[in-house]
């Protein structure tokens, strides 16, 4: 059975919950990172303290366990955090790898014959072939000029060694 001390140590703590809640919700935008702030555990928690009946203070292993939670809640964020930067890393490298993967296949292909699809026929019948003279990149796409005209690699259907027939 609980006592009645207990239950209205119980409706303070509600209380201060409620209007720490209400003070955060005025204070801040309605954004589910900041509800969710550690800082406001901590001020409850401190407001537990501050509201709990002297007469029937508060086991010392509920707040242990509630402190226990907390670092590990922080600990947690923090690894989080590191394992985004981490991520955010890795996918740079991995774009950075394949953009000079394309410069090198695109500057690979100096010298070598090719067979192109023509850009300026709507059927696809008429194909091109010619030397690669020259490689460029626009726009992050690599293009090879074919008898003086820039060609993108994308158009590229065959690729023979000039040198081997």
């Amino acid at each position: 059975m609980t006592s009645v001390t207990s239950e209205i140590t119980n409706m303070q703590n509600q209380t201060a919950f409620y209007k720490l809640a209400q003070e955060k919700q005025s204070t801040t935008s309605r954004n589910p990172s900041t509800e969710n702030d550690s800082n406001m555990f901590l001020t409850l928690m401190l407001k537990q303290l501050e509201q709990q009946d002297p007469t029937q203070p508060t086991d010392n292993t509920q707040w242990l366990s509630q402190l226990a939670q907390y670092s590990s809640l922080e600990q947690m964020t923090q690894m989080n955090e590191g394992l985004t930067k981490c991520m955010n890393y890795m996918s740079s490298m991995y774009n950075d790898m394949t953009l000079n993967s394309e410069i090198t296949q695109t500057l690979s292909l100096i010298g070598k014959e090719v067979t192109l699809k023509d850009p300026d026929d709507a059927s696809g019948t008429n194909k091109i072939t010619g030397t690669i003279s020259e490689a460029s990149f626009e726009d992050g796409t690599g293009k090879v000029k074919v008898d003086g005209k820039y060609y993108s690699i994308g158009q590229i259907i065959s690729v023979r060694d000039a040198s081997i027939q």
